[in-house]
């Protein structure tokens, strides 16, 4: 099953992060997904290009709306032609399987974004 077919499970503190395997298996889902460690905290990084401001910003929105849906919320940057965003689960401190569906969604949203700019 793709990671954009599934939803996000409830998590608590104390849940386990991904594990190595896990992330190996997941990651090639989200090839242009970085992960990085702030703070002593792995996430999932990626930054999005537009062509201007209000492009941006649709897709800030998209992602909110999934986000919400989902209820899992990210940290989104939104500036003019760029918007970063970053996926963890901050109950556990760092990757669970939710963080990797949402890239994935975020992903899609992307596709949907570009697709609707070049129609």
């Amino acid at each position: 099953m793709t990671l954009t077919t599934q939803h996000c499970e409830a998590c608590h503190v104390g849940a386990p992060t991904v594990t190595e395997d896990e992330e190996r298996e997941l990651k090639p889902q989200i090839p242009d997904w970085d992960i990085v460690e702030v703070k002593g905290e792995r996430r999932l990084r990626r930054s999005f290009r537009f062509d201007g401001w209000m492009p941006a910003v649709s897709f800030t929105n998209a992602v909110a709306g999934i986000a919400d849906k989902e209820d899992h919320h990210p940290s989104i940057t939104t500036t003019w032609g760029k918007v970063t965003v970053s996926w963890w689960t901050h109950a556990i401190g760092g990757l669970h399987r939710n963080d990797f569906i949402m890239a994935a969604k975020s992903d899609e949203a992307y596709a949907r974004a570009e697709g609707s700019a070049s129609a």
